[in-house]
């Protein structure tokens, strides 16, 4: 499902239109990226809980020339999948 198929989804199940629907899905995705850059985690209590996850510097390989490089220390969105979820699947 892409990002057209879900505004059409939730547009159809809530009963607005696909403009509100899109705004809020924004809202969605923008309220989740901000909470994440200040380091925070948003929890969703059956669904899941998104947070940020510090991945250390480590060497890798350059696929092409055999090369051994550096990858730098970065942060890293995580999601982990509540139990209401977990049992859908």
């Amino acid at each position: 499902m892409n990002k057209a198929e879900l505004i059409d989804k939730i547009a159809k199940d809530a009963g607005v239109t696909k403009t509100q629907a899109n705004e809020a899905l924004d809202s969605f995705t923008k309220a989740v990226a901000d909470t994440l850059k200040k380091g925070g985690k948003v929890t969703l209590v059956g669904f899941g809980t998104f947070s940020v996850s510090k991945r250390a510097a480590r060497n890798g390989r350059n696929p092409q020339t055999g090369q051994i490089i550096k990858i730098k220390a970065k942060k890293v969105a995580k999601f982990k999948a509540g139990k209401a979820l977990s049992d859908k699947l």
